[in-house]
């Protein structure tokens, strides 16, 4: 996430009372924690003690939080989705060139991929990698938030075609074609990064689109 960004999360924080503030800071750290035993272990290898001594609480603080792993993991990444999310629809929400909007977006995909690499490597391990009792409730939301993602990207497209800055195309399909088109190169970066320039991994993902969808 950017700095603006983080600053804005800190302004929202400081603004709760004291109690929230230190309940909000609590669960970070129990899933800081959690991600870390995850990460390294594998989400079934690792139990709620294991997450209470890597956080330094007690076992019953973790269960005034979570009543559950099951609820913890689930938490841990809704909150990734919705951090994302809300990165996502600002930059398209507040850049009002849809041109400079969408590599904006491009660029802020690749800035949360590399931000949160350890928690999208778990995501794709546990959640979509295997049969996961949690999966059905995690892909519904996850959905949720994606469609609403789409949705405000292909209204970006519409004002660009409108303004003769994009080919007159569907833009719902240009949306998906671009959200496909860099999760696709995503993925591969995490799989296969030997074959990707740090730092430029996305500049031929957006040359490919740019060239299909610009109108001149």
């Amino acid at each position: 996430m950017s700095p603006s960004l983080l600053g804005e999360v800190y302004t929202k924080l400081e603004n709760l009372p004291r109690r929230e503030r230190e309940n909000l800071r609590q669960r970070g750290e129990i899933l800081d924690a959690a991600l870390r035993l995850f990460s390294e272990k594998g989400y079934h290898n690792v139990s709620m003690h294991e997450i209470a001594g890597e956080a330094e609480f007690g076992i019953g603080t973790l269960y005034k939080s979570f009543r559950n792993k099951e609820e913890l993991y689930k938490a841990l990444i809704m909150e990734m989705a919705e951090k994302w999310h809300h990165a996502l629809i600002q930059v398209l929400e507040q850049e009002r060139n849809p041109l400079r909007a969408i590599k904006r977006y491009i660029t802020v995909h690749q800035e949360l991929f590399y931000a949160n690499l350890p928690l999208v490597r778990l995501y794709f391990a546990e959640t979509r990698g295997a049969s996961f009792n949690i999966k059905a409730g995690l892909d519904q939301d996850i959905l949720r938030l994606y469609d609403e993602g789409i949705e405000k990207l292909a209204s970006v497209f519409a004002k660009g075609i409108e303004e003769n800055g994009f080919r007159g195309l569907d833009p719902y399909h240009m949306a998906l074609a671009l959200d496909g088109t860099i999760n696709t190169f995503l993925f591969r970066i995490m799989k296969d990064p030997a074959r990707f320039r740090e730092g430029d991994n996305l500049s031929t993902a957006a040359d490919i689109f740019f060239r299909g969808v610009l109108s001149t």
